[in-house]
């Protein structure tokens, strides 16, 4: 089986985000949803939409985001347009909060943990999905990458609650107090509803910068502990995160130890081992350095 291919470049530009996307060699067709993280209000470290625009023009795409399940500046559609404004998405882009008015249930057949996962209706709007995430840490997840996008990034508010009970509609606090190898899988169950979704029409970017150890769903977010290494961009969701751990791991900056303690002590490259499982990418990989 020929491995899959990620494109590597350490130059941080956002006209070498178009250079990347062009280098997958698969064209985005019809209305393109392009999936980004908003960022909470308070939070420094999330990737700013003027990095952005040259790519989401580029694919004449809309940016789409969905309501969180917390209590915050995006749980509900009028507070998190608010904040999208703010944040100068909707300056830049037209916004589609996917789930502002109702979710749609994605069936996940084959699923470890769970069996349906609730998306945003408007994500039947839309022929594609260009993926840019942002990679870094998460409180709960270990890190957040491509796969967290698919997952906790495209579910409803209620899609939220779902994954992080692990398929049962519990409360509030019933989210933070779950089998963790169970909540990584319930993710990658989420994960695979969506790229079974839009099956070849899905393409996966991720920038590490501004790799802080918390995710830019928090509001207080610790510094970046790493210095930047770079962007990579692939058709396999599994394999562009994976890439990025190794990059991760093989660097030599002095904070690896420090983002590497976050993700290992919640486990979260059991995320990547449960979506390769799925079928939905492999592990194995090439990585292709471009200048």
């Amino acid at each position: 089986m020929e491995k899959a291919k990620v494109y590597f470049t350490r130059n941080l530009t956002s006209e070498v985000v178009v250079e990347l996307y062009k280098k997958l060699g698969r064209e985005l067709k019809g209305k393109v949803a392009v999936k980004v993280h908003s960022g909470e209000e308070g939070n420094q470290n999330y990737l700013k939409p003027e990095f952005m625009k040259p790519m989401i023009e580029y694919v004449n795409g809309t940016v789409v985001e969905c309501n969180t399940a917390y209590d915050g500046e995006r749980d509900t559609t009028e507070k998190h347009e608010k904040l999208m404004e703010k944040h100068g998405w909707s300056k830049n882009f037209d916004v589609d909060i996917l789930d502002a008015k109702e979710d749609i249930v994605l069936e996940i057949p084959n699923g470890k943990i769970l069996k349906k996962n609730y998306v945003g209706k408007n994500i039947e709007n839309y022929d594609s999905m260009l993926v840019l995430s942002h990679f870094k840490g998460h409180p709960m997840g270990g890190y957040g990458g491509a796969l967290k996008q698919l997952s906790i990034g495209v579910a409803s508010s209620r899609g939220k609650r779902y994954i992080h009970c692990c398929g049962q509609d519990g409360s509030y606090e019933d989210m933070f107090h779950q089998d963790q190898e169970k909540f990584l899988e319930s993710m990658a169950d989420a994960a695979s509803s969506v790229v079974n979704y839009f099956k070849d029409n899905i393409l996966y970017i991720n920038v590490l910068a501004n790799m802080s150890v918390d995710c830019d769903c928090c509001n207080v977010a610790e510094d970046p502990c790493m210095k930047d290494i770079g962007i990579v961009a692939s058709t396999d969701p599994v394999a562009i995160d994976q890439a990025c751990i190794d990059l991760v791991v093989n660097s030599d900056d002095l904070g690896r130890d420090h983002l590497l303690e976050r993700i290992n002590s919640r486990k979260g490259t059991h995320t990547i081992d449960a979506a390769c499982e799925l079928g939905i990418g492999s592990k194995e990989y090439e990585l292709i350095e471009v200048e």
